[in-house]
């Protein structure tokens, strides 16, 4: 069973970072930059999902194409400076 993620940038203007959204537990990204944000994401995300959403059986007895996650990136729509 493929399991698909998702980790969204939002930019929050007040705090001058880009901050995620995401549905992988445990994942919290704050960074100035979308370049920061992806090595952090990189980074991260895997492990998270690997300690937070794969039991111990289910890495024993699945096989390892299925539990290689799909992790589905969405940078912000930035306004175009004009």
């Amino acid at each position: 069973m493929k399991r698909t993620f998702f980790v969204r940038a939002v930019w929050d203007a007040e705090a001058g970072v880009f901050m995620s959204e995401s549905d992988i537990e445990g994942l919290h990204i704050e960074a100035d930059d979308l370049d920061a944000f992806q090595a952090i994401m990189a980074d991260a995300a895997i492990e998270l999902i690997v300690n937070n959403h794969i039991s111990l059986p289910e890495l024993a007895t699945t096989p390892l194409k299925d539990l290689i996650p799909a992790i589905v990136w969405q940078a912000p729509i930035l306004p175009v400076a004009a």
